[in-house]
């Protein structure tokens, strides 16, 4: 990376919200924060259920507890400042703070989907490969998928940070956006911005192209393999669960591609329709995952469920 100057370090961004709805944010912000709280709460909870009994300690659950990591970065990084704009009015954000927002933002999101494509390859060799299951996934091994999707998610997004700190920004320095988004920042520099939008472009079309095709060629050869099973019960079974994991998968691609691509071409699409999309981006999936991986799998939901009563036990004697 080029070092910023010093007038670029002390250049401040000024965040509008959501276009458009600006009278309404006040009141958006209400269900934005009800969402925020239960993510957070929900996947703290499925972390502590996982570390606290050592029944979980299993792969699944290990990657069910990076991806609960990761959800609560991804949130934390944005929905404080997002509130503090539709509350309190709080627009403006300094650029080192900005740059590292976009930095958490998009790496993060790369190395969900990097965790998401390791859970469809859990569920492909416990469904697909029952006996060499406890072979392949070994806790070593565990480590370094964990590890491969963090250092490809900081590896990808270190280039398009680089070259956003070495622009320069003329004019109005006002993001139509909640938060920093590489295009959005990258939309009011001066200059060549060709690098950036090529790399942005390339990069996304890349990882989500080859991730989710590699999900749904696992997720291919589990539906060929459930469908030969003998039992109905444990065909019931394997579709629920892979249905609740394809659930989640649709759910963090679809509004993420939606708002990245509509950031070049969507000059058809409504600023607020965009900005509202790219939002929920960064709440809807975190919010549900819990739910849909954690409380639809038993002996989280047991245990979740056995704390519980055991609290309400202490509370009445």
């Amino acid at each position: 990376c080029q070092q910023a100057n010093l007038t670029l370090l002390s250049t401040s961004f000024t965040l509008t919200g959501i276009p458009g709805l600006e009278d309404a944010q006040f009141w958006i912000a209400f269900p934005f924060c009800t969402m925020y709280f239960m993510a957070v709460l929900g996947n703290i909870t499925l972390l502590l259920v996982i570390r606290l009994d050592p029944s979980l300690h299993l792969p699944m659950y290990y990657f069910l507890s990076m991806l609960a990591a990761i959800d609560l970065v991804l949130t934390t990084s944005t929905i404080p400042k997002l509130l503090s704009i539709f509350w309190f009015q709080s627009h403006e954000i300094n650029f080192e703070g900005c740059v590292a927002q976009m930095f958490f933002i998009h790496s993060f999101s790369t190395a969900e989907s990097g965790v998401l494509l390791t859970m469809a390859f859990d569920r492909y060799l416990a469904i697909c490969k029952p006996l060499r299951y406890s072979a392949i996934l070994t806790g070593p091994t565990i480590a370094k998928l964990g590890l491969a999707a963090a250092v490809r998610g900081i590896a990808i997004v270190t280039p398009p940070t680089c070259m956003v700190t070495s622009l320069s920004y003329c004019g109005p320095r006002i993001i139509r956006h909640s938060y920093c988004e590489h295009m959005s920042v990258v939309k009011l520099a001066c200059g060549d911005t060709r690098p950036n939008s090529i790399y942005g472009i390339t990069a996304a079309t890349i990882v989500v192209g080859s991730d989710s095709i590699l999900i749904a060629v696992s997720y291919m050869l589990i539906l060929r393999e459930v469908i030969g099973l003998s039992s109905r019960e444990a065909r019931l079974k394997s579709f629920g669960t892979c249905g609740s994991h394809i659930g989640v998968i649709v759910l963090f691609y679809t509004p993420g591609l939606f708002s990245f691509y509509t950031q070049h071409w969507g000059q058809n699409i409504p600023v607020h329709v965009h900005i509202l999309m790219a939002d929920l981006y960064l709440l809807v999936p975190p919010m549900l995952n819990p739910l849909i991986y954690g409380m639809r799998t038993k002996p989280i939901r047991d245990r979740v469920l056995s704390l519980l009563w055991q609290k309400e036990i202490q509370s009445q004697s």
